[in-house]
């Protein structure tokens, strides 16, 4: 499949998806917002793909929302933004529920959407030049794209209060200090950094990490009894798939695992 607003390639194993318009600032209309949705049902279909890598081509991660495109639509803008946040929104839900873990590879400014999708991955690394901003309020607009769901678990919600209502600017170091990513790299590693990790991951148990990755997504609603019920459920049926076994088998054996994905 070809995109418009996206590159979207396969390096083994981990799939690489990279917005782009640059001379936008990667900045979300309503193409790249269906794109994305496809794109994300993809890498959630698609068996072979075991790690998955967003970023962004250019100077930017992304903008945020299109700005041009809402007012050119003019008083059927609302209309817009509901069909534009169907698409996100629902692009957010499958990288989040997909087996395989997202991998954030954030290269420069991460503003509006931009900020939510940065936030919504299981790891996040930064270019040492990337910096980040709420930005909604600025233009009048309210926080989407999850970032009311995942910037507070990440953070807490008083410095999730601050950013949404003062758009104060975070350097990539600033980012890091406040768990809201979880590594700063040099820019011309990022990529670099960004494949290493993933291709770690795709070698790994891809059932194990979407089991885990249902529980996480469940941690601040469910009680203690339920989630403990979820895990004892989730380590259960990991243990009978082809990676469970073949995980016991090569800790009795003192060798590393060779897992398969399956």
């Amino acid at each position: 499949m070809t995109y418009e607003t996206l590159d979207f390639d396969l390096d083994g194993n981990v799939a690489i998806v990279r917005m782009n318009r640059p001379d936008n600032a990667n900045a979300l209309n309503h193409q790249m917002g269906l794109e994305l949705m496809k794109v994300s049902i993809e890498c959630d279909e698609n068996p072979d793909i075991r790690a998955v890598i967003l970023t962004g081509a250019g100077k930017f991660f992304s903008a945020g929302g299109d700005l041009a495109s809402f007012a050119n639509a003019g008083e059927d803008t609302p209309k817009l933004l509901k069909e534009l946040t169907v698409y996100l929104h629902a692009a957010v839900s499958r990288f989040a529920r997909m087996e395989a873990p997202l991998i954030l590879a954030i290269n420069g400014i991460a503003a509006g959407a931009g900020f939510s999708m940065a936030c919504c991955g299981d790891l996040a690394l930064a270019s040492d030049s990337a910096k980040f901003t709420m930005a909604y309020t600025k233009a009048g607009l309210v926080t989407d794209g999850s970032s009311t769901y995942y910037v507070a678990r990440h953070i807490g919600l008083r410095r999730t209060q601050e950013l949404m209502l003062t758009n104060r600017m975070l350097t990539a170091e600033e980012a890091e200090n406040w768990g809201l990513i979880n590594r700063v790299v040099p820019a011309d590693k990022l990529m670099n950094e960004a494949m290493a990790l993933a291709q770690q991951l795709a070698a790994g148990p891809t059932k194990s990490y979407g089991m885990i990755k249902d529980l996480l997504l469940n941690t601040f609603s469910d009680t203690l009894e339920t989630q403990m019920e979820l895990e004892a459920r989730g380590i259960s049926a990991a243990a009978s798939t082809e990676d469970g076994r073949e995980g016991i088998q090569a800790f009795l054996e003192k060798r590393t695992p060779s897992f398969s994905g399956k």
